[in-house]
């Protein structure tokens, strides 16, 4: 399926189906991450039940620290 993921059309692989699989492809499952898909915020518990579909708007921030 081809998704929007930051403002750049992606095809995401036949076993990508959930937000927790996006992240776990991009391997950044383990970061500290704010979701948003169709213009609407995810908690972290709806990563794992939130399907996905062809065309769906997706923006992932993760944070990084420094100073």
């Amino acid at each position: 399926m081809k998704v929007l993921l930051n403002g750049e059309m992606v095809q995401l692989p036949e076993h990508v189906l959930f937000v927790s699989d996006v992240l776990n492809h991009y391997e950044i499952h383990d970061k500290v991450v704010v979701v948003e898909v169709n213009g609407e915020i995810l908690t972290k518990l709806e990563h794992q039940s939130t399907r996905l579909a062809d065309k769906d708007k997706i923006e992932i921030v993760h944070f990084v620290g420094g100073g």
